[in-house]
């Protein structure tokens, strides 16, 4: 399983996008199933549509239905931990999209994630590991 967040959606998204080919080499390499959280979803739609438009963002809800992308439920315990971190890391403006990301990763018991977003997740200490394995890593 591979738990991925918005940087990575919105630029396999566009072929223009600088980190476009590197995320697409983590994505189509990866054996598990790619999942994210509704919050990602409604975030990565957005940019996509305000980036590429309407056409563009219904790849993402497509991907759903094919089963290329997974979407992980928010459980209540899930949400609990979203507003615990978001109140955590407020000094750093920690979104609710990655404390969900978090959580399910948390929860899930997984250690890799996609994203893009390396300052986050490397400042957060998730409670289940020492530190996120951030994929596709330092170009």
């Amino acid at each position: 399983m591979l738990i991925v967040d918005t940087g990575p959606i919105v630029a396999i998204a566009n072929d223009r996008d600088p980190d476009h080919h590197a995320v697409r080499a983590v994505l189509e390499a990866h054996q598990g199933p790619l999942v994210t959280t509704p919050l990602v979803v409604t975030e990565a739609g957005w940019l996509i549509r305000s980036q590429l438009g309407i056409v563009a963002e219904t790849v993402i809800y497509r991907s759903i239905v094919s089963g290329e992308l997974g979407v992980e439920t928010l459980t209540l315990d899930d949400w609990d931990r979203i507003a615990e971190l978001v109140h955590t890391y407020k000094d750093i403006g920690l979104d609710a999209a990655d404390a969900s990301i978090i959580a399910i990763a948390e929860r899930l018991n997984q250690t890799q994630i996609a994203t893009l977003d390396e300052r986050d997740f490397r400042i957060v200490r998730p409670a289940h590991t020492d530190a996120f394995e951030l994929l596709p890593g330092p170009g």
